[in-house]
């Protein structure tokens, strides 16, 4: 469940952020232990992040609450969600968790970026086709 190309983008991130989620991680993961290899795959990239003041970060880098238009390169199919904390998931609002295989896959890539990523449905290629900067209020 994770990046099949061996080189991926440069993957940034803000402290606050990267902070969070790594809380989140290891706090699901001790008290899930079952969960251990779905959330290996945000543990890695986690691990791989370039850690950035948030003011650093261009609006066109997803980061949570981002809205992104996703392509398959493949099917050609487009999505579009917003990146969300699990609590706030709701798949018929768009809001794509984090901690969902395609949420994991996209958090720190930029408008442009493709990259493959293995799914539970196989491995994706996928385009980073758009990426609006979250709303702030």
């Amino acid at each position: 469940m994770n990046p099949t190309t061996s080189t991926l983008p440069s993957l940034r991130i803000s402290g606050k952020d990267h902070e969070r989620l790594r809380l989140l991680v290891n706090t699901v993961i001790q008290s899930q232990p079952r969960l251990r290899e779905k959330l290996e795959p945000l543990k890695l990239e986690l691990e791989r992040a370039d850690v950035l003041p948030a003011e650093v970060i261009p609006p066109t880098v997803v980061v949570m609450g981002s809205r992104v238009e996703i392509e398959d390169r493949e099917s050609g199919e487009v999505d579009t969600y917003t990146l969300v904390y699990p609590e706030h998931a709701d798949g018929a609002a768009g809001r794509l968790s984090i901690l969902a295989p395609i949420g994991t896959a996209i958090i720190g890539f930029a408008q442009g970026d493709t990259f493959a990523w293995k799914t539970p449905g196989g491995t994706r290629q996928l385009l980073i086709r758009k990426v609006e900067p979250p709303v702030q209020g």
